[in-house]
């Protein structure tokens, strides 16, 4: 199920709401949390109910290790037929991490495997082409991280139907925030969370309705042009693939930002307060700063997990560094069983260890510097992230160097005389029109400077701790606002533009 589809907005959300406030006024705090799973699961099944099944095995699993780790922790042993039997929590959590990468492996890259053997060897084992289960990477990445948690004795949950909220929980269900057990559990117990707070109401729908703005206003306009660029990348001249790619970067921004604003505001109507994802990345003036802006829980779990239990900076200059490259390499996998995609890590990583050594021998940049250094580096690496294959990617990427020409269309021609006198150039009709439209340009303009120098959502409201409180005063100018950005994303979907997935949803 989408979040901006009509029956999410109008009928789903609306009905889980109501019905666990009217549960739990009712004091049947258990049948709250079971209406909530049952919704949750129902939401995940509306795609393809057939994987139902393995969300639910998966759950099993994960809470059997996660109890076995808590049942036997360090050091614990007991008596039994005489003889001492001492568990091996190692064992056990090796045996979790095994299952759990197992099946992200089968679903996800098994068919990118048996095709590389192919490749390599000259073999013709058949794909099994197997359909991605939506939300596999998220809902293992965090049950990894309960069960590490387990392992240091950080978390502990003896009740099956609170876990199978934790995992389930529907705004972050599909694609993150990835949360720890230890920050969301606690606020589901929390009395007052269980009653109406018509501020959070408030709140969570003017977040939840900036997020459906930014999706189906902007990113979907981004996304027209960038998809016309990109399926037809061939040929094109400076001005097509900067275009191009300019309009994927931002249709990705505003894309993965309405995603994180539509999960908040749709969780903090239930009163509960998902972890900030996303802090306007493309102000970063270093690309560490974009790490830690960018799909920030996704970066927490590939800090903790991965890149400390490696060694970390602990071992050396020289392993830290590979410890950061592999962890961006496998970020990349992550993200897709694609080798452009191992190739945009492989960037990410070589620019964080570039950025690492500037730090180290004291040289720094002017902000400003930093800042469009960084931005353009983000931008070319989305290039490779978006391509479908090696070539397309460089076929935009020798556009934007200018290696096909640099041409201006004549709409910008006729509308800019100026723009004929310029060096290098030509005019001519463009072969990908969007490039020479006016509404293109402006969107890049605008909604440029919107996430370069506007406050984001978060900001807007003062969502920055669970236990805080909100800078945002409801009124009827917040009302006002609210209304308009509701009206207009409806009209555009329901006007026939259609709901289009997130893109994280194929991650």
């Amino acid at each position: 199920m989408l979040f901006n589809s009509p029956f999410y907005i109008f009928c789903f959300l609306p009905l889980v709401v109501a019905g666990y406030f009217f549960l739990n006024r009712h004091r049947l705090v258990t049948a709250g949390k079971a209406w909530l799973v049952l919704a949750s699961l129902f939401f995940y099944g509306y795609w393809n109910s057939s994987y139902l099944l393995l969300i639910v095995i998966s759950m099993l699993v994960n809470y059997a290790v996660g109890s076995a780790l808590q049942r036997t922790q360090i050091s614990s042993s007991r008596r039994w037929s005489g003889q001492y039997e001492v568990y091996s929590r190692r064992a056990v959590l090796a045996a979790g991490l095994l299952f759990n990468l197992g099946l992200l492996g089968y679903f996800k890259y098994a068919d990118f495997f048996i095709s590389n053997v192919n490749r390599a060897i000259g073999t013709h084992f058949s794909l099994l082409e197997l359909i991605l289960p939506l939300a596999i990477s998220f809902f293992t990445f965090q049950q990894i991280a309960y069960l590490a948690d387990c392992f240091q004795v950080e978390t502990q949950e003896y009740d099956f139907l609170n876990y199978c909220l934790f995992v389930t929980f529907f705004p972050q269900l599909i694609a993150g925030p990835i949360v720890h057990h230890k920050e969301m559990m606690p606020q589901f117990v929390f009395l007052r969370n269980k009653l109406v707070n018509w501020k959070n109401l408030g709140t969570g729908i003017f977040v939840f309705t900036l997020g459906l703005f930014k999706k189906v206003i902007i990113a979907d306009a981004f996304a027209a042009w960038a998809n016309a660029g990109f399926d037809g990348a061939g040929g094109m001249t400076f001005f097509e693939a900067w275009g191009t790619s300019l309009s994927y970067t931002f249709q990705l921004y505003y894309d993965f930002s309405g995603y994180s604003d539509m999960a908040i505001g749709a969780a903090l109507m239930l009163n509960i307060r998902l972890p900030v994802n996303f802090n306007s990345p493309y102000k970063a003036p270093t690309i560490q700063e974009f790490w830690r802006r960018w799909h920030m829980t996704l970066s927490r779990w590939l800090r903790d997990y991965l890149y400390i239990p490696l060694g970390g900076n602990r071992k050396g200059v020289a392993r830290s560094y590979l410890n950061l490259l592999f962890t961006f390499l496998l970020a990349g996998l992550w993200h897709g069983a694609g080798w452009t995609f191992v190739a945009w890590g492989a960037m990410h990583g070589i620019a964080l260890m570039v950025h690492r050594v500037w730090k180290q021998v004291g040289m720094r940049l002017p902000a400003i510097a930093g800042w469009l250094l960084t931005f353009l580096f983000v931008n070319v690496a989305w290039v490779l992230f978006r391509a479908s294959s090696f070539e397309g990617g460089i076929q935009v990427l020798k556009g934007m160097a200018g290696m096909n020409g640099v041409t201006i269309s004549t709409q910008f021609a006729t509308a800019f005389h100026w723009m004929n006198k310029l060096p290098f150039c030509r005019v001519a009709d463009v072969k990908y029109v969007f490039v020479g439209s006016v509404e293109t340009l402006g969107y890049l303009v605008a909604f440029g400077v919107v996430a370069f120098v506007f406050p984001n959502t978060m900001q807007l409201i003062g969502f920055t701790e669970y236990n805080g409180r909100f800078a945002l005063k409801l009124n009827r100018i917040f009302g006002f606002i609210t209304a308009i950005l509701f009206f207009f994303s409806v009209l555009s979907f329901l006007g026939g533009a259609g709901q289009s997935e997130f893109l994280y949803f194929n991650f």
